[in-house]
């Protein structure tokens, strides 16, 4: 099952290294990786995406907790959360084909933020199912270039990842 884990941890220099090593050295997947300073500089929060069973999760929550780093680690699906992935996607688009493009863009309320004689490069942001919605609505063919940055999570309501 797939899972979120969002990592309060400090930042400094090595720290990302460490996590990344605990998840190589133990085996498990990272799906994605986003990492961003907190409003206090001396934090930063991770939003790990992996897969695993609860115990294989738990293992993971568990040995991340043991580095001196982490500051607290929390599961995104323990509770209603809302998560985000920017994908930034260059297409094919002359002809008549551009507004087909465009109306595309429309319906998954993406943005045309850059314009070519030939190309589209399309900005949209939604869960990673929206945006694999998208690319399998369009003909593989016209699809000349993808980017994504991976998921970015938060907890609904009162629910925080705070010291």
């Amino acid at each position: 099952m797939r899972h979120i884990l969002s990592v309060l941890i400090e930042n400094e220099a090595g720290a990302l290294s460490r996590v990344t090593g605990l998840f190589s050295a133990r085996g498990y997947n990272i799906d994605s990786l986003t990492v961003q300073t907190t409003e206090d500089p001396t934090l930063s929060r991770m939003t790990i995406v992996t897969h695993g069973s609860d115990d294989v999760i738990e293992q993971i929550t568990k040995q991340l907790n043991k580095l001196i780093e982490v500051v607290k680690v929390i599961d995104l699906n323990e509770a209603d959360h809302i998560e985000r992935e920017l994908m930034l996607i260059k297409v094919r688009a002359t002809g008549k084909d551009r507004d087909e493009m465009k109306r595309m863009a429309d319906i998954f309320r993406g943005r045309i933020i850059d314009v070519t004689e030939k190309t589209y490069t399309i900005e949209l942001t939604g869960t990673g199912e929206k945006l694999d919605a998208f690319i399998k609505a369009l003909d593989p063919a016209v699809i000349l270039e993808t980017v994504r940055t991976g998921a970015s999570g938060i907890a609904r309501g009162e629910r925080v990842l705070k010291i």
